[in-house]
Protein backbone atom coordinates (compact mmCIF):
# COMPACT_ATOMS: atom_id res chain seq x y z
CA UNK A 1 0.00 0.00 0.00
CA UNK A 2 1.08 3.46 -0.54
CA UNK A 3 0.27 6.13 1.65
CA UNK A 4 0.27 9.80 -0.67
CA UNK A 5 -2.84 11.56 1.28
CA UNK A 6 -3.51 13.40 -1.45
CA UNK A 7 -6.75 15.63 -0.45
CA UNK A 8 -7.79 17.77 -3.10
CA UNK A 9 -9.56 21.22 -2.69
CA UNK A 10 -11.47 22.52 -1.78
CA UNK A 11 -11.17 21.29 1.82
CA UNK A 12 -13.25 22.00 4.69
CA UNK A 13 -12.58 21.93 8.37
CA UNK A 14 -11.68 18.40 9.52
CA UNK A 15 -10.87 17.25 6.19
CA UNK A 16 -7.73 16.28 7.55
CA UNK A 17 -8.54 14.68 10.29
CA UNK A 18 -10.76 12.36 8.34
CA UNK A 19 -8.57 11.65 5.79
CA UNK A 20 -5.42 10.63 8.23
CA UNK A 21 -7.76 8.21 10.45
CA UNK A 22 -9.72 6.86 6.73
CA UNK A 23 -5.77 6.04 6.13
CA UNK A 24 -5.45 4.52 9.45
CA UNK A 25 -8.54 2.23 8.16
CA UNK A 26 -7.09 1.05 5.29
CA UNK A 27 -3.89 0.22 6.38
CA UNK A 28 -6.22 -2.05 8.94
CA UNK A 29 -8.25 -3.51 6.00
CA UNK A 30 -5.19 -3.76 3.61
CA UNK A 31 -3.70 -5.98 6.52
CA UNK A 32 -6.33 -8.08 6.59
CA UNK A 33 -6.51 -8.32 2.65
CA UNK A 34 -3.07 -10.00 2.95
CA UNK A 35 -1.28 -7.04 1.63
CA UNK A 36 2.12 -6.97 3.56
CA UNK A 37 3.61 -3.36 3.22
CA UNK A 38 2.36 -0.09 4.07
CA UNK A 39 4.72 2.58 2.14
CA UNK A 40 4.20 6.43 3.95
CA UNK A 41 5.80 9.19 1.80
CA UNK A 42 7.81 12.28 3.18
CA UNK A 43 6.89 15.40 1.52
CA UNK A 44 6.56 19.09 1.97
CA UNK A 45 4.75 21.94 0.95
CA UNK A 46 3.03 20.01 -2.05
CA UNK A 47 -0.59 20.95 -1.11
CA UNK A 48 -3.31 18.51 -2.54
CA UNK A 49 -0.77 16.27 -4.29
CA UNK A 50 0.54 15.00 -0.67
CA UNK A 51 -0.33 15.79 2.91
CA UNK A 52 2.34 12.92 4.23
CA UNK A 53 4.95 15.68 6.03
CA UNK A 54 5.26 12.92 8.97
CA UNK A 55 5.54 9.82 7.86
CA UNK A 56 7.57 8.38 11.13
CA UNK A 57 4.61 9.56 12.91
CA UNK A 58 1.87 7.99 10.41
CA UNK A 59 3.65 4.59 10.70
CA UNK A 60 3.89 4.70 14.42
CA UNK A 61 0.09 4.51 14.34
CA UNK A 62 0.03 2.07 11.57
CA UNK A 63 2.49 0.06 13.89
CA UNK A 64 -0.23 -0.18 16.72
CA UNK A 65 -2.79 -1.12 14.33
CA UNK A 66 -1.43 -3.96 12.83
CA UNK A 67 0.55 -6.95 13.36
CA UNK A 68 2.42 -8.32 10.53
CA UNK A 69 2.10 -5.57 7.95
CA UNK A 70 6.03 -4.13 7.33
CA UNK A 71 6.16 -0.51 7.59
CA UNK A 72 7.63 1.62 4.97
CA UNK A 73 9.12 4.91 4.89
CA UNK A 74 8.53 5.38 0.85
CA UNK A 75 10.94 7.72 1.89
CA UNK A 76 13.33 9.14 4.17
CA UNK A 77 14.56 12.67 2.73
CA UNK A 78 18.08 12.16 3.51
CA UNK A 79 19.63 15.71 2.96
CA UNK A 80 20.62 16.45 6.30
CA UNK A 81 18.34 20.20 6.40
CA UNK A 82 15.83 18.13 6.10
CA UNK A 83 16.71 15.06 8.74
CA UNK A 84 19.98 15.40 10.65
CA UNK A 85 20.98 11.62 9.89
CA UNK A 86 21.56 10.95 13.74
CA UNK A 87 17.47 11.54 13.92
CA UNK A 88 16.60 9.50 10.99
CA UNK A 89 18.58 6.55 13.03
CA UNK A 90 16.69 7.35 15.93
CA UNK A 91 13.28 7.19 14.79
CA UNK A 92 14.31 4.29 12.59
CA UNK A 93 15.16 2.65 15.49
CA UNK A 94 12.32 3.64 17.78
CA UNK A 95 9.84 2.62 15.07
CA UNK A 96 11.55 -0.88 14.28
CA UNK A 97 10.96 -1.24 18.51
CA UNK A 98 7.51 -0.18 18.83
CA UNK A 99 6.29 -2.23 15.76
CA UNK A 100 8.22 -5.54 16.63
CA UNK A 101 11.11 -5.19 13.92
CA UNK A 102 8.54 -4.49 11.03
CA UNK A 103 10.75 -1.27 9.76
CA UNK A 104 11.51 -0.85 5.90
CA UNK A 105 13.87 1.99 5.64
CA UNK A 106 13.40 4.05 2.44
CA UNK A 107 15.84 6.83 1.09
CA UNK A 108 15.98 9.67 -1.28
CA UNK A 109 16.84 13.03 -2.09
CA UNK A 110 13.77 14.97 -2.92
CA UNK A 111 13.53 16.73 -6.41
CA UNK A 112 10.62 19.92 -6.44
CA UNK A 113 11.88 23.51 -5.62
CA UNK A 114 8.98 24.04 -3.07
CA UNK A 115 10.11 20.97 -0.89
CA UNK A 116 14.13 21.52 -1.76
CA UNK A 117 14.68 25.59 -1.83
CA UNK A 118 12.21 25.66 1.69
CA UNK A 119 14.72 23.41 3.37
CA UNK A 120 17.75 25.38 1.69
CA UNK A 121 19.08 22.37 0.31
CA UNK A 122 21.33 22.46 -2.55
CA UNK A 123 19.53 20.53 -5.77
CA UNK A 124 22.85 20.15 -7.78
CA UNK A 125 24.41 18.40 -4.53
CA UNK A 126 21.35 16.85 -3.01
CA UNK A 127 22.80 13.28 -4.33
CA UNK A 128 25.86 13.46 -2.82
CA UNK A 129 24.27 14.87 0.52
CA UNK A 130 21.62 11.50 0.52
CA UNK A 131 24.83 9.36 -0.15
CA UNK A 132 26.49 10.73 2.83
CA UNK A 133 23.77 10.77 4.85
CA UNK A 134 22.41 7.43 3.87
CA UNK A 135 26.39 5.43 4.27
CA UNK A 136 26.69 7.13 8.01
CA UNK A 137 23.19 6.99 9.16
CA UNK A 138 23.71 3.07 8.39
CA UNK A 139 26.85 2.60 10.36
CA UNK A 140 25.14 4.82 13.47
CA UNK A 141 22.21 2.04 13.59
CA UNK A 142 25.05 -0.56 14.35
CA UNK A 143 27.57 0.95 15.97
CA UNK A 144 28.41 1.23 19.55
CA UNK A 145 29.41 3.29 19.64
CA UNK A 146 29.62 5.15 16.27
CA UNK A 147 32.44 6.80 15.55
CA UNK A 148 31.73 10.14 14.55
CA UNK A 149 32.37 11.76 11.23
CA UNK A 150 33.64 14.92 9.67
CA UNK A 151 32.18 15.00 5.65
CA UNK A 152 31.50 17.32 3.39
CA UNK A 153 27.59 18.10 4.23
CA UNK A 154 26.93 17.12 8.28
CA UNK A 155 29.61 16.39 10.85
CA UNK A 156 29.07 15.11 14.63
CA UNK A 157 31.55 13.96 17.21
CA UNK A 158 31.52 9.73 18.13
CA UNK A 159 28.07 9.31 19.61
CA UNK A 160 26.43 6.11 20.72
CA UNK A 161 22.88 6.29 19.37
CA UNK A 162 20.46 5.01 21.17
CA UNK A 163 18.19 2.82 20.85
CA UNK A 164 19.15 0.48 18.63
CA UNK A 165 16.56 -1.31 16.10
CA UNK A 166 16.04 -5.09 16.53
CA UNK A 167 16.63 -5.53 13.01
CA UNK A 168 20.26 -5.87 12.78
CA UNK A 169 22.39 -4.09 11.20
CA UNK A 170 19.82 -1.97 9.95
CA UNK A 171 16.31 -2.31 8.58
CA UNK A 172 16.25 -3.26 4.87
CA UNK A 173 17.55 -0.20 2.57
CA UNK A 174 16.15 1.07 -0.57
CA UNK A 175 16.09 4.02 -2.51
CA UNK A 176 13.55 5.82 -4.70
CA UNK A 177 14.33 5.18 -8.22
CA UNK A 178 12.92 7.93 -11.24
CA UNK A 179 14.77 6.47 -14.30
CA UNK A 180 16.45 3.69 -15.27
CA UNK A 181 20.00 5.20 -14.15
CA UNK A 182 18.53 5.23 -10.72
CA UNK A 183 17.49 1.28 -10.48
CA UNK A 184 21.13 0.48 -11.53
CA UNK A 185 22.56 2.91 -8.96
CA UNK A 186 20.03 1.19 -6.20
CA UNK A 187 21.51 -2.44 -7.38
CA UNK A 188 25.24 -0.87 -7.53
CA UNK A 189 24.91 0.35 -3.96
CA UNK A 190 23.20 -2.76 -2.45
CA UNK A 191 19.93 -0.82 -2.32
CA UNK A 192 16.35 -1.88 -2.73
CA UNK A 193 14.56 -0.20 -5.91
CA UNK A 194 11.56 1.46 -5.14
CA UNK A 195 10.68 2.87 -8.72
CA UNK A 196 6.75 4.47 -8.21
CA UNK A 197 6.65 3.48 -11.46
CA UNK A 198 3.45 2.49 -13.81
CA UNK A 199 4.59 0.01 -15.89
CA UNK A 200 3.29 -2.71 -18.24
CA UNK A 201 4.84 -6.64 -18.12
CA UNK A 202 7.37 -6.14 -20.72
CA UNK A 203 8.47 -2.87 -19.51
CA UNK A 204 9.22 -4.36 -16.25
CA UNK A 205 11.01 -7.13 -17.51
CA UNK A 206 13.54 -5.22 -18.69
CA UNK A 207 13.90 -2.90 -15.69
CA UNK A 208 14.01 -6.18 -13.44
CA UNK A 209 16.73 -7.92 -15.65
CA UNK A 210 18.73 -4.54 -15.49
CA UNK A 211 18.68 -4.52 -12.11
CA UNK A 212 19.58 -7.96 -10.60
CA UNK A 213 22.69 -8.37 -13.77
CA UNK A 214 23.84 -5.19 -12.07
CA UNK A 215 23.57 -6.47 -8.43
CA UNK A 216 25.37 -9.46 -9.57
CA UNK A 217 28.36 -7.79 -11.02
CA UNK A 218 29.01 -4.45 -9.40
CA UNK A 219 27.39 -4.35 -6.19
CA UNK A 220 29.70 -2.45 -3.55
CA UNK A 221 27.45 -1.69 -0.41
CA UNK A 222 26.11 1.25 0.85
CA UNK A 223 24.67 0.16 3.87
CA UNK A 224 25.87 -2.34 6.14
CA UNK A 225 23.95 -4.89 4.65
CA UNK A 226 22.23 -5.83 0.75
CA UNK A 227 18.27 -5.71 0.18
CA UNK A 228 18.10 -6.78 -3.71
CA UNK A 229 14.22 -6.25 -4.37
CA UNK A 230 12.83 -4.36 -6.91
CA UNK A 231 9.26 -2.99 -6.76
CA UNK A 232 6.92 -1.08 -8.96
CA UNK A 233 3.52 1.24 -8.43
CA UNK A 234 -0.10 -0.53 -9.65
CA UNK A 235 -2.70 2.51 -9.32
CA UNK A 236 -5.31 0.05 -8.01
CA UNK A 237 -9.26 0.62 -7.87
CA UNK A 238 -11.30 -3.20 -8.08
CA UNK A 239 -15.10 -3.66 -8.60
CA UNK A 240 -17.46 -6.46 -9.89
CA UNK A 241 -18.13 -4.04 -13.11
CA UNK A 242 -14.85 -3.17 -15.61
CA UNK A 243 -16.89 0.17 -16.29
CA UNK A 244 -17.62 1.11 -12.44
CA UNK A 245 -14.44 0.55 -11.04
CA UNK A 246 -12.75 2.72 -14.15
CA UNK A 247 -15.49 5.71 -13.23
CA UNK A 248 -14.62 5.26 -9.62
CA UNK A 249 -10.66 5.14 -10.12
CA UNK A 250 -9.33 6.78 -13.19
CA UNK A 251 -9.84 10.23 -12.64
CA UNK A 252 -7.77 10.05 -9.37
CA UNK A 253 -4.81 8.15 -11.11
CA UNK A 254 -4.94 10.67 -13.63
CA UNK A 255 -4.51 13.16 -10.78
CA UNK A 256 -1.78 11.36 -9.31
CA UNK A 257 0.24 11.29 -12.53
CA UNK A 258 -0.67 14.93 -13.47
CA UNK A 259 -0.16 16.62 -9.88
CA UNK A 260 3.06 15.18 -9.59
CA UNK A 261 4.40 16.43 -12.95
CA UNK A 262 2.21 19.91 -11.88
CA UNK A 263 4.92 19.84 -8.66
CA UNK A 264 8.39 18.35 -10.51
CA UNK A 265 8.11 19.72 -13.86
CA UNK A 266 5.66 21.80 -15.64
CA UNK A 267 3.86 24.14 -12.18
CA UNK A 268 3.82 27.53 -10.97
CA UNK A 269 2.63 27.74 -7.63
CA UNK A 270 1.74 29.73 -5.23
CA UNK A 271 1.99 28.48 -1.40
CA UNK A 272 -2.05 28.24 0.25
CA UNK A 273 -3.45 29.86 -3.12
CA UNK A 274 -3.32 26.90 -5.41
CA UNK A 275 -6.44 24.96 -7.06
CA UNK A 276 -4.45 21.91 -8.11
CA UNK A 277 -7.56 19.85 -8.41
CA UNK A 278 -9.88 22.37 -10.37
CA UNK A 279 -6.46 23.30 -12.81
CA UNK A 280 -6.60 19.70 -13.52
CA UNK A 281 -9.97 19.43 -14.53
CA UNK A 282 -8.95 22.10 -16.81
CA UNK A 283 -6.23 20.38 -18.45
CA UNK A 284 -5.07 17.61 -20.79
CA UNK A 285 -4.32 14.40 -19.42
CA UNK A 286 -2.79 10.93 -20.15
CA UNK A 287 -6.24 8.67 -20.62
CA UNK A 288 -4.52 5.79 -19.63
CA UNK A 289 -2.42 7.07 -16.44
CA UNK A 290 -2.56 4.70 -13.59
CA UNK A 291 -5.11 2.58 -15.74
CA UNK A 292 -3.31 -1.11 -15.10
CA UNK A 293 -4.76 -2.19 -12.26
CA UNK A 294 -8.10 -0.42 -12.54
CA UNK A 295 -11.02 -2.87 -13.14
CA UNK A 296 -12.68 -6.05 -13.01
CA UNK A 297 -11.31 -8.90 -10.59
CA UNK A 298 -10.29 -10.88 -13.88
CA UNK A 299 -8.07 -7.35 -15.35
CA UNK A 300 -6.23 -6.52 -11.97
CA UNK A 301 -5.65 -10.29 -11.60
CA UNK A 302 -4.10 -10.50 -14.98
CA UNK A 303 -1.99 -7.38 -14.77
CA UNK A 304 -0.81 -8.58 -11.25
CA UNK A 305 0.53 -11.80 -13.06
CA UNK A 306 2.22 -9.92 -15.59
CA UNK A 307 4.30 -8.06 -13.09
CA UNK A 308 4.77 -11.50 -11.60
CA UNK A 309 5.97 -13.28 -14.14
CA UNK A 310 8.68 -10.11 -15.09
CA UNK A 311 10.34 -10.96 -11.68
CA UNK A 312 9.18 -8.00 -10.04
CA UNK A 313 9.26 -8.83 -5.95
CA UNK A 314 7.02 -5.82 -4.98
CA UNK A 315 3.33 -4.34 -6.31
CA UNK A 316 2.89 -1.24 -4.36
CA UNK A 317 -0.84 -0.45 -4.83
CA UNK A 318 -1.40 3.11 -5.00
CA UNK A 319 -5.04 2.67 -3.43
CA UNK A 320 -6.06 6.12 -2.64
CA UNK A 321 -5.79 9.07 -5.26
CA UNK A 322 -7.48 12.62 -6.05
CA UNK A 323 -11.22 12.22 -4.90
CA UNK A 324 -11.62 8.58 -4.02
CA UNK A 325 -14.09 8.30 -1.87
CA UNK A 326 -13.43 6.01 1.39
CA UNK A 327 -16.18 3.42 0.89
CA UNK A 328 -15.19 2.96 -2.65
CA UNK A 329 -11.89 2.19 -1.07
CA UNK A 330 -12.33 0.17 1.43
CA UNK A 331 -14.36 -2.19 -0.49
CA UNK A 332 -11.40 -2.36 -3.49
CA UNK A 333 -9.13 -3.38 -0.66
CA UNK A 334 -11.83 -5.91 0.39
CA UNK A 335 -12.31 -7.04 -3.12
CA UNK A 336 -8.66 -7.27 -3.23
CA UNK A 337 -8.61 -9.98 -0.50
CA UNK A 338 -10.88 -12.27 -1.15
CA UNK A 339 -10.84 -12.15 -5.06
CA UNK A 340 -6.93 -11.24 -5.95
CA UNK A 341 -4.59 -11.52 -4.02
CA UNK A 342 -4.95 -15.25 -2.24
CA UNK A 343 -3.30 -16.84 -5.48
CA UNK A 344 -0.24 -14.51 -5.65
CA UNK A 345 0.65 -15.11 -1.54
CA UNK A 346 0.26 -19.01 -2.23
CA UNK A 347 3.19 -18.65 -4.59
CA UNK A 348 5.17 -16.07 -2.72
CA UNK A 349 7.16 -17.84 0.03
CA UNK A 350 8.12 -20.31 -2.92
CA UNK A 351 9.30 -17.94 -5.28
CA UNK A 352 11.01 -15.88 -2.27
CA UNK A 353 13.24 -19.23 -1.24
CA UNK A 354 14.36 -20.03 -5.03
CA UNK A 355 15.73 -16.25 -5.06
CA UNK A 356 17.53 -16.39 -1.99
CA UNK A 357 19.04 -19.58 -3.47
CA UNK A 358 19.79 -18.33 -6.31
CA UNK A 359 21.41 -15.19 -4.86
CA UNK A 360 23.42 -16.72 -1.73
CA UNK A 361 26.50 -16.62 -3.54
CA UNK A 362 26.32 -12.89 -5.07
CA UNK A 363 25.20 -11.70 -1.97
CA UNK A 364 28.07 -13.17 0.09
CA UNK A 365 30.44 -11.55 -2.55
CA UNK A 366 28.51 -8.08 -1.91
CA UNK A 367 28.81 -8.23 1.71
CA UNK A 368 32.73 -8.75 1.47
CA UNK A 369 33.12 -5.20 0.50
CA UNK A 370 31.39 -3.73 3.27
CA UNK A 371 34.05 -1.44 5.28
CA UNK A 372 34.25 -3.35 8.56
CA UNK A 373 33.17 -0.67 11.54
CA UNK A 374 36.73 0.54 13.16
CA UNK A 375 36.81 0.29 16.75
CA UNK A 376 36.99 3.26 18.65
CA UNK A 377 37.40 4.74 22.48
CA UNK A 378 35.56 8.22 22.03
CA UNK A 379 36.92 11.28 24.47
CA UNK A 380 34.89 11.60 27.52
CA UNK A 381 32.84 14.32 27.68
CA UNK A 382 32.55 16.40 30.70
CA UNK A 383 29.31 17.85 31.95
CA UNK A 384 29.28 21.71 31.22
CA UNK A 385 29.66 22.58 35.18
CA UNK A 386 32.77 20.62 34.95
CA UNK A 387 34.32 21.90 31.78
CA UNK A 388 33.36 25.68 32.75
CA UNK A 389 34.61 24.81 36.08
CA UNK A 390 38.29 23.57 34.54
CA UNK A 391 38.62 26.20 32.36
CA UNK A 392 37.14 29.56 34.10
CA UNK A 393 36.30 29.65 37.18
CA UNK A 394 37.72 27.85 41.20
CA UNK A 395 35.73 26.87 43.97
CA UNK A 396 35.10 29.89 45.39
CA UNK A 397 32.59 31.00 42.86
CA UNK A 398 30.75 28.48 43.34
CA UNK A 399 28.15 27.73 46.11
CA UNK A 400 28.07 24.99 48.26
CA UNK A 401 25.31 23.38 46.71
CA UNK A 402 26.57 23.01 43.34
CA UNK A 403 23.33 21.26 42.11
CA UNK A 404 21.14 24.16 42.77
CA UNK A 405 23.40 26.69 41.42
CA UNK A 406 23.01 25.98 37.64
CA UNK A 407 22.04 30.15 37.32
CA UNK A 408 25.27 31.21 38.41
CA UNK A 409 27.04 28.49 36.53
CA UNK A 410 24.84 30.02 33.33
CA UNK A 411 26.05 34.01 34.19
CA UNK A 412 29.80 33.08 34.60
CA UNK A 413 30.00 31.22 31.61
CA UNK A 414 28.39 33.42 29.21
CA UNK A 415 29.50 36.54 31.25
CA UNK A 416 32.76 35.38 32.38
CA UNK A 417 33.39 35.31 36.05
CA UNK A 418 33.29 39.28 36.97
CA UNK A 419 29.71 39.25 36.48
Amino acid sequence: MFFELQLPRPWADGDEATLFQNALEWAELGEQAGIGYAWAQEHHFLEEYSHSSAPEVFLAAVSQRTHKMRLGHGINLMPPAYNHPARVAERIATLDLVSGGRVEWGTGESSSRLELEGFNVNYVEKRSMWAEAVRECAKMLSAEPYPGYDGEFFSMPARNIVPKPIQRPHPPLWVACTNRETVKLAARLGLGALTFAFMDGAEAKFWVEEYYDTFRAECRPLGQTVNPNIAMLAGVMVNEDDDEARRRGLLGQQFFKWALAYYFRFGTHTPGHGELWQQFLRSEVDPMAGVSAIGSVERVRAHFAELEEAGVDQVILLQQAGNYEHEHVCESLSMLGEQVLPQFLERNEERRRRKQEELAPYIENALANVEPMPTVTPEPVEAYQVLWQRQAAGNEQWGAKRSQDAANMWRLNVGGAGQ
